[in-house]
């Protein structure tokens, strides 16, 4: 195997360059791994896996969840990121 020219390991650098900045922009990626479960990343350091029926069941609950979410930022409760 020949080994690869400057020019196209600056093209590899440059492809990988772009999908790391793609990661930290904070664009939240889905992908359904080896066991069936959907893992979203970009919501923190590690990513969220449910299965299907867990997501539909958090789904189905989002209202409630928007408005526990309200209510704990409301009386304090809640760890906020300072902008």
């Amino acid at each position: 195997m020949a080994e690869p020219s400057y020019e196209d390991l600056k093209a590899r650098v440059a492809e990988l360059e772009k999908q790391s900045a793609s990661h930290r922009s904070g664009k939240l990626e889905f992908r359904v791994g080896e066991k069936g479960g959907v893992s979203v990343y970009g919501l923190g350091r590690f990513p969220v896996t449910l299965y299907y029926e867990q997501w539909q069941r958090l789904l189905d609950s989002a209202g409630e969840l928007r408005a526990f979410l309200e209510k704990s930022k409301a009386e304090g409760r809640l760890k906020l990121k300072e902008k």
